[in-house]
Parts: C-alpha cells; structure tokens; sequence
C-alpha cells in the first residue's frame, strides 16, 4: 500500500526518463488517469493505457516521449500538507514552458484551464 498513489506515479514517471525508458507501469486510479490525459494533451508524455495485469487489477502503462532534456516533476501539495491556491494565484511553471495539475471542483485540470474557468483547487503538481 502507497500513503501517496499520485508521488508514486510521478517518481515512476521521473525514474523512467532517467533511465531512458521507452514506457514504465503504475497501479491504476482515477486522478492517475486524470493527470495522464492532461500530460497527453500537453505533448509530456507520447500516451498511456488502462490494462488488467495477470492478477486482474487494472494498470496504467505509460509511453514516455523522447527528450533532449531530463523531465521535471515536482509534486506540491502532499497528504502531510495541502497546498490550495485561488485562481489568480496559479503561477506559470518555468516562464510558460511547464504545466500545473490542479485538483480544482470541476476535476482535475491544468493551471491554464483552471485560470481560464476562473477556478482554484489543490495544486497537486508542476511538470516541465
């Protein structure tokens, strides 16, 4: 058992850039899947899929893109302490090159969408 799923799927994420990997697994979650269709249409990662391994539990596969640099992947708010920021605080990750994942209560969006809807929420992680 994990005491925080989404640092785990992020460390898994970093590790495998580092290592050079093609793709890498995780468990399977809602706001795992959520994140990861935002990553995908940001253009971070090349695409993912939601399996049954052989214990038959549902697994996400994720394909890493190819970078000339390694990935930048912070995780801020954590379980020991939340970090919530009101719409106009969203600040954009390295001049506009990264992205914010927020948790906001329309559901999981980037920073962009969340100050475009005018929205604040947990700000879960920042990823360049």
């Amino acid at each position: 058992m994990h005491t925080d799923p989404i640092a785990d799927l992020l460390t898994r994420l970093r590790n495998a850039d580092h290592a050079g990997l093609a793709e890498t697994h995780a468990p399977y979650s809602k706001i795992k899947e959520a994140m990861l269709q935002i990553m995908t249409k940001q253009g971070l990662i090349t695409n993912f899929q939601v399996e049954k391994n052989k214990d038959g539990f549902k697994e996400i596969t994720v394909t890493l893109k190819k970078r000339p640099t390694p990935l930048h992947i912070r995780r801020i708010s954590k379980p020991g302490q939340r970090i919530y920021v009101k719409a106009d605080k969203i600040k954009a990750v390295l001049s506009g090159l990264g992205i914010t994942i927020l948790s906001t209560p329309k559901g999981i969006m980037s920073g962009k969408e969340a100050r475009k809807n005018k929205l604040g929420g947990e700000l879960l992680c920042e990823i360049a």
